[in-house]
């Protein structure tokens, strides 16, 4: 699996994270997967499900600590 964007969101707090993801989501072409860091934790809820809403495909969810990471691909 090919990561074609990577955006690190750590320390960063709610709600920022799910904005900036779906802002960034927006930006990819067809098969493009975002990676998504952060530790805010509603993101652990917000971000996929958000994503899923407006139609992208959440294939990994990750926790290392307080670390969260997403990939994200659109299809």
């Amino acid at each position: 699996m090919k990561i074609t964007y990577s955006l690190n969101l750590q320390g960063e707090a709610c709600p920022y994270p799910a904005i900036a993801t779906l802002d960034a989501l927006t930006q990819l072409k067809s098969k493009e997967i975002l990676e998504v860091l952060c530790d805010c934790p509603q993101s652990i809820n917000s971000i996929p499900e958000d994503a899923k809403n407006r139609g992208f495909k959440i294939l990994q969810i990750d926790q290392d600590g307080p670390i969260l990471r997403f990939l994200i691909q659109k299809h």
